[in-house]
């Protein structure tokens, strides 16, 4: 074989070691390093929108509740309101996004200090957002709005901002004869994931080139009848995306909080303490609906200060933090969501640096007094304390950290605080009596301390 020849033969079988680097079984798969720019974001936008928004009433699981569980409230709902033979494909045409305005959702989502989106291109009723081929007449381009909702937030967050796409996808359909033909099968065969959603996964991978693949709703089916390691190991290793794409657990009733890129594990998880694997904690603003509900009370929907401190505790215990909001049928983000990411946003600009790109420090709230939750940041080797509420005795005790006479306490946004040691550890932190036009933030406060281990 002539030199030539032999290089050629190299060079394809590094690269077919290189194209083939995960195999389709979750050992493999899991051994994928999770994209280091996944842990350093800490705080993205989940946004819930599709036809679930026009009835606005519930739940985002609305049809379902309505059409499968019939629960009484919804049916009530449906025969006080509308008229007898409405179907639910009949909101289709009132998904109608006349005010979406994808610049002014992407300056809202810039402003909350976010680093990443996740938009709900395809719920469990089928719709998708994009003009899928897979999903003929049921999707945004064929009725309703008549665009390409996916790709005009996608060319928007792109264009003016730094944030990073996240497309969610539901594996199965609620009503889908496929899936249910399947089901009734005990998913001995595969006809609706190898018609409809496998090729929409494709599709919308190749297509957005999203950097988060957030999976949802696996019927109940186990992650073989989705061929999820199948789908994953072109994900790896030939999407375009292959390098930078974050994966969540959802790809099959048996993969949830135990395979995938990071850990989900329930909605709205918080563990309140430091897991081994990456995690992140998808929660809603509105406490009880991830859609718009017209239903919802003002008592319903989360407080800055409830958020803030969600975000802190979820930081401290080596998560990341999802928020959701759920827009308008016609494509508007209400104004207490707004409010809500606009004060998130505010706060974050004045302690982020106690968020992003930190780790969880090797105690995650203080040991002795309450509501004080830690991060670390390697680089600087500084120690982060958040304060959830201003003590009313002029100082704060901070048991965990060891001082040294080069310790030096900052309050984030102010000025170095005089400090006292403790024995047999820890410190006092004497707090400034300031007035609220003088506060550096409005609803909790960080101390960053250099020089203590």
């Amino acid at each position: 074989m002539g030199t030539r020849s032999l290089c050629f033969l190299l060079f394809f079988l590094f690269l077919g070691r290189c194209c083939c680097q995960y195999e389709p079984t979750w050992e493999s798969i899991d051994s994928r390093p999770l994209p280091e720019w996944f842990d350093q974001a800490k705080f993205g936008i989940f946004i819930h929108w599709g036809v679930f928004s026009v009835p606005s009433y519930g739940s985002e699981w609305f049809w379902w509740y309505w059409q499968g569980q019939k629960l009484p409230s919804y049916v009530f709902f449906m025969a006080k309101n509308y008229p007898p033979g409405f179907q639910y494909q009949d909101f289709a045409p009132q998904f109608t996004a006349e005010f979406f305005d994808p610049e002014e959702w992407t300056d809202i989502f810039a402003a909350s200090g976010a680093k990443y989106i996740v938009l709900t291109t395809k719920h469990h009723e089928g719709f998708t957002l994009w003009g899928s081929k897979y999903s003929w007449n049921w999707n945004a381009v064929d009725i309703g709005p008549k665009r390409d909702l996916v790709d005009e937030l996608a060319r928007a967050l792109r264009q003016n901002t730094d944030l990073r796409l996240g497309l969610y996808h539901s594996l199965f359909e609620w009503f889908h004869p496929l899936f249910r033909a399947d089901a009734a099968n005990n998913f001995n065969t595969t006809l609706f994931p190898q018609e409809k959603t496998l090729p929409e996964l494709y599709e919308i991978v190749n297509k957005y080139k999203p950097e988060v693949l957030w999976s949802d709703g696996d019927g109940d089916a186990p992650d073989k009848y989705w061929n999820s390691t199948g789908f994953l190991a072109w994900l790896y290793n030939e999407s375009p995306v292959r390098d930078t794409i974050v994966t969540n657990d959802r790809w099959g009733k048996d993969s949830i909080c135990k395979h995938g890129g990071y850990y989900t594990c329930t909605d709205r998880y918080n563990p309140g303490h430091l897991l081994k694997h990456k995690w992140e904690n998808c929660m809603t603003i509105d406490q009880r609906s991830w859609g718009f509900r017209r239903d919802a009370k003002f008592s319903d929907y989360l407080t800055i200060e409830q958020l803030v401190k969600t975000l802190v505790e979820t930081v401290s215990c080596g998560g990341n933090l999802l928020m959701n909001v759920g827009p308008t049928h016609d494509g508007r983000i209400i104004p207490l969501f707004e409010e809500r990411l606009r004060q998130m946003g505010q706060w974050l600009n004045v302690n982020g640096e106690g968020i992003y790109n930190t780790t969880a420090w090797r105690a995650q709230n203080d040991s002795v007094t309450p509501g004080i939750w830690y991060t670390w940041r390697p680089q600087e080797k500084a120690i982060y304390a958040f304060l959830l509420s201003w003590p009313n005795n002029g100082y704060v005790v901070l048991s965990d950290p060891i001082v040294s006479d080069s310790t030096q306490v900052v309050m984030l946004g102010y000025k170095p605080l005089k400090w006292d040691p403790l024995k047999p550890s820890g410190l006092q932190v004497y707090l400034p009596t300031l007035s609220p036009v003088e506060m550096p933030c409005s609803w909790a406060w960080t101390l960053r301390l250099t020089g203590a281990a």
